[in-house]
């Protein structure tokens, strides 16, 4: 079974300069407005500095407004929901190769925590960029692979558990990287769409 973490690349481009996003605010919360419903997320930088730089660049630019969730496991037990290839095929020529390194692993893929997708280098997770996913249940097993959270769904959870689920893994990445949503829309008319994400606040962090 193709693993969720392998994004749309062939190989992790072993060697190749990371890319480097402005600081983000050392807190902040982003409203996603998806087609089930709103979500509130809290992302603290001391989590994963490098990835929160990251995800605070995307969602300033606009970058995650009108994604579709591609890829939602519910079966045979809840997993995750993964997002974050642009809609639009130009976008994702900037973004698809912009590869950042890892943080360390601070918090854990348990239910209703956030991370980034990526590929597998051996053992170790590499080569992320904008991909990312929201976990169902207890995932921390994937913890020691490198996958380390950012945020934390702090309302609104039980819209994403609503996410339409039955395409499991058949969204091609490789064709909604070249495609957009003019491929999703074609193929896979009942996918859930993140509308827009927005900054909100940059209010405390909750208690975990």
């Amino acid at each position: 079974m193709k693993s969720i973490f392998f994004v749309a690349f062939i190989v992790c481009l072993i060697g190749a300069a990371a890319a480097s996003d402005p600081r983000a605010p050392d807190q902040f919360q982003v409203l996603f407005n998806t087609t089930r419903g709103p979500a509130l997320i809290q992302v603290v930088r001391a989590w994963a500095p490098i990835g929160v730089d990251r995800f605070y660049a995307l969602v300033t630019q606009g970058y995650y407004n009108d994604n579709a969730f591609f890829r939602v496991i519910q079966s045979p037990k809840p997993f995750v929901a993964q997002w974050g290839i642009s809609s639009d095929p130009s976008v994702n020529k900037k973004w698809e190769n912009a590869e950042i390194p890892n943080d360390p692993v601070v918090k854990s893929n348990v239910r209703g925590w956030i991370s980034y997708a990526a590929m597998m280098n051996g053992t170790t997770a590499c080569c992320r960029t904008t991909q990312i996913y929201v976990n169902y249940g207890d995932n921390s097993r994937l913890d020691a692979m490198g996958f380390a959270p950012f945020a934390q769904v702090i309302s609104g959870m039980e819209n994403l558990d609503q996410l339409y689920s039955k395409y499991g893994e058949q969204p091609d990445q490789n064709k909604i990287y070249k495609y957009g949503s003019a491929y999703l829309k074609k193929d896979f008319p009942n996918l859930d769409y993140l509308n827009t994400a927005d900054l909100v606040s940059t209010a405390a962090p909750s208690k975990n």
